[in-house]
């Protein structure tokens, strides 16, 4: 059995009999001063164990979200009409997705942006639209033509006013005159205005009544409108409140639209107002455009190479007066991937150095066309979109804190040769911003924690030594002298 002064031999801190020990004035304000020097070592060392060392480096873009990326948007155009508002995505691989709706919503606004209404859902079969093959020279009848002045009129006498407002430029509109004039001439036979007085069909000319069509948010040709008596405009807010016709356009088919509308009324009540739209109207009837402008929102998915998303006026059987169009708009937000909610970067207030500041550069900002290139003039923007991720290795673990893209943007008003159109292209950068967030690891606080101890503790003995052998040195020069 191992013996207690045996094991009292490997004792490293043998203790000094207290009887051989001395306490001293110097050595006690001196260990006062060590304390206090360890404890505000220690204050430091701590501040600096909880503090996250960040390291910011540029790697090859190594995305856990796929080979998609999000695009939210919310654009205004004061001046472009739901009824024809259109998103498509290309890329430079030849994608090229028209007239995209799943995850896009149109609100009408007014000019100041304030919404006018429910959403407009897109008109689907607009570019299968059937026309008729009848010859315009064979009518003997034309439709009547129809003026700011006159309209109201016809509107107020007739329970059923139908207007096709066109331009005489329009290859669509030239398409629609034979059936259109050849279903007025039998309207005309079939519903005698003087003695039934129910409906009527009218034109009227854009490039004459350009004042009237505005009136009216026409923005396409042509456009078939339905006015009800009493019905055309309501004085609650001012919009109006009369449908559009988006079926074939042979004779056949414009009658039997005539037919569906009178379905419900009797030739006896033709003096009665119709306040409502029956049910018994085709499908290809739907509410008209309160208001020339539109709200875009929503979001497209489109892959990690350089493309653009463009918002046009778009329709395959309809035309635009380029002169007439205005692509002016408001960028409310736009933003790629994830959007970060403002609590998350609230709380990652020390990252916000780092992040957070381009990922919504085109937010709150106008893009007007002043005139200054008259027509067709395209508003573009050229956005370069770079990944920005936070990683964290605290905990002996490694996981993502935040993953955002953020992007640079110039944006260009240019003249061209087709419709005018916004677009936005964007470029991905092959590469990521990566920043990393390094803690210091509990083994090393312990480390220096003790070292701080044990250097503090030894220094001041050292100076106390120091101090001590001075001391005595100085007493025996002294006794010497004396002697």
């Amino acid at each position: 059995m191992v013996s207690t002064t045996k094991i009292k031999s490997v004792d490293f801190y043998r203790k000094i009999p207290r009887d051989l020990t001395e306490a001293s004035l110097s050595g006690a304000g001196l260990s006062i001063v060590a304390a206090l020097a360890m404890i505000f070592l220690f204050g430091m060392e701590l501040s600096t164990y909880l503090a996250v060392t960040t390291n910011t480096s540029v790697i090859v873009d190594n995305s856990s979200d796929g080979d998609f990326l999000r695009i939210d948007f919310n654009v205004s155009f004061p001046s472009l009409s739901c009824e024809f508002a259109s998103v498509d995505v290309r890329d430079v691989l030849g994608t090229n997705r028209l007239n995209l709706t799943k995850t896009i919503k149109k609100v009408p606004i007014d000019p100041h942006l304030r919404a006018t209404g429910a959403e407009v859902h897109s008109t689907s079969g607009l570019d299968l639209i059937n026309h008729g093959d009848e010859d315009h020279g064979n009518n003997t009848y034309a439709a009547i033509p129809l003026t700011g002045a006159t309209i109201d009129k016809f509107s107020h006498h007739f329970q059923i006013l139908v207007v096709n407002f066109f331009a005489p430029w329009c290859y669509w509109s030239n398409r629609l005159k034979p059936s259109w004039e050849k279903a007025a001439e039998i309207t005309r036979e079939r519903y005698n205005p003087e003695t039934d007085g129910r409906v009527l069909l009218g034109s009227v000319d854009c490039t004459e009544e350009a004042t009237l069509c505005k009136r009216n948010h026409i923005q396409g040709y042509p456009s078939i409108r339905i006015f009800r008596k009493g019905s055309d405009l309501k004085e609650d807010h001012g919009h109006h409140e009369h449908e559009s016709y988006y079926g074939d356009r042979d004779t056949e088919s414009i009658l039997k639209m005539v037919e569906e509308l009178l379905k419900p009324m009797k030739k006896e009540d033709h003096k009665l107002a119709l306040e409502g739209k029956t049910d018994n109207v085709v499908s290809s009837i739907k509410k008209a455009p309160v208001s020339g402008g539109c709200r875009i929102v929503g979001y497209v998915r489109a892959k990690k190479i350089p493309g653009e998303i463009i918002i046009s006026a778009h329709s395959g059987a309809h035309s635009f007066d380029a002169s007439q169009m205005n692509m002016s708009h408001y960028v409310s937000h736009l933003s790629f991937g994830k959007m970060i909610s403002e609590r998350l970067l609230t709380d990652m207030k020390r990252l916000l150095p780092y992040l957070g500041q381009s990922h919504d550069r085109l937010n709150s900002k106008w893009f007007i066309n002043e005139g200054q290139f008259a027509a067709n003039v395209t508003i573009e923007h050229y956005l370069q979109v770079v990944k920005t991720e936070v990683v964290s290795r605290r905990f002996g673990q490694e996981h993502s804190v935040i993953e955002e893209y953020e992007y640079t943007a110039h944006s260009n008003v240019a003249h061209g040769y087709y419709y005018p159109v916004a677009k936005f292209h964007f470029d991905l950068s092959p590469v990521q911003v990566l920043i990393s967030e390094n803690p210091k690891s509990f083994s090393h606080f312990i480390t220096n924690v003790c070292a701080i101890i044990g250097g503090v503790f030894t220094v001041a003995g050292i100076l106390d030594s120091i101090f001590q052998n001075t001391i005595r040195l100085v007493k025996k020069v002294e006794l010497g002298k004396n002697i």
